[in-house]
């Protein structure tokens, strides 16, 4: 059986610095895609144009056959005149993360009514709002990682109803309760889903360090709520990674002082995987609207009708257990798996 899948886009990347950047850059394209949307969670996070244009120039000398779209890092520096800037410049959104939910988010915002002067600008310019779609856990008013998600969606109903021509994309979503309030929306709003989601359940990530992220797998009627969305065919609903590579000593220790690190990584392997994926719940034939066409016309990147790829479906196949870079390594989800 083959299926041929034009335009792949990953609009949820984690592609790091340094070394760890080298090692994980060219695996855009070995798992099948060549556009990639950045996220800008660094260190020192990625909160001005120059920062953005300096990050993209070091991935395209990783690997130039990739179209890296940029990001800024929503924080108090960011103002209307710098939103204005990035867009003549071709950066195409700003992410948002709440405080402390994630990884390198220690500068994450905590009230987002001190932004609106910076959506009304992103609004005007017709930049991109990504919301990590989490709010911090706090046991006084019993949030915690499982109702996280849901806490939040009254955030994003609002900016959505104060600046209903904005573009808002709820990154990651987990629960029945994000897809129906994303629907609940007009057509400025979507919603990315990641492999790895469709996947697990949080049976898959507790004890399971290698399955652990943020945010983390639910329910099995949750996992079902995005396999539901997809098999509509809904168009505001689209495949973004996150894939997010961690040292894999990050990952597979913790100790009673720090957590393992939060994130999966399955950039090579990924258009393969949402296949096999979409293809175990019947819904192959969603495939190209869910990892090309819905995704780039939301976000206003048509597709190239001469770039294909060919998926072949094969018996067998093992996915690697590690990948490594001079002294950097990860490994993929589903490591050693046929």
């Amino acid at each position: 059986m083959e299926i041929t899948i034009t335009s792949p886009a990953d609009f949820h990347v984690h592609l790091r610095q340094g070394a760890l950047s080298q090692l994980v850059t060219p695996h855009v394209r070995k798992g099948g895609f060549k556009l990639a949307y950045v996220m800008p969670n660094l260190k020192p996070p990625v909160t001005s144009t120059e920062q953005a244009l300096a990050y993209q120039a070091e991935l395209k000398q990783i690997d130039a056959n990739v179209e890296y779209l940029m990001t800024l890092y929503l924080s108090p520096e960011l103002t209307p005149d710098e939103i204005r800037k990035a867009k003549k410049a071709g950066i195409v959104g700003v992410k948002s993360y709440p405080r402390g939910v994630t990884t390198n988010s220690d500068g994450g915002i905590e009230s987002y009514e001190m932004y609106y002067p910076i959506f009304e600008a992103m609004q005007e310019v017709g930049m991109v709002l990504n919301l990590h779609g989490e709010i911090p856990s706090d046991a006084d008013t019993n949030v915690h990682i499982l109702n996280a998600e849901p806490k939040f969606l009254p955030h994003l109903l609002s900016i959505h109803k104060h600046f209903p021509q904005l573009r808002i994309v709820l990154e990651h979503a987990t629960t029945r309760a994000a897809v129906e309030a994303v629907k609940s929306c007009g057509d400025s709003v979507a919603c990315t889903i990641t492999a790895h989601h469709l996947a697990l359940t949080v049976d898959d990530w507790a004890g399971q360090a290698w399955n652990f992220c943020k945010p983390v797998a639910k329910y099995p009627d949750d996992r079902l709520a995005l396999r539901e969305v997809i098999a509509q065919g809904h168009p505001r609903f689209f495949l973004g990674s996150d894939s997010a590579p961690h040292p894999p000593h990050t990952k597979s220790t913790s100790t009673p002082s720090h957590g393992c690190a939060a994130g999966i990584y399955t950039q090579p392997i990924l258009l393969p995987l949402v296949a096999h994926i979409l293809d175990s719940f019947g819904q192959l034939d969603k495939l190209q609207g869910f990892v090309s066409t819905f995704g780039r016309k939301f976000y206003g990147f048509p597709a190239d009708a001469e770039e294909k790829v060919l998926l072949r479906k094969t018996e067998g196949k093992v996915v690697e257990e590690v990948y490594t870079f001079e002294q950097e390594s990860v490994v993929p989800f589903w490591s050693g798996r046929k």
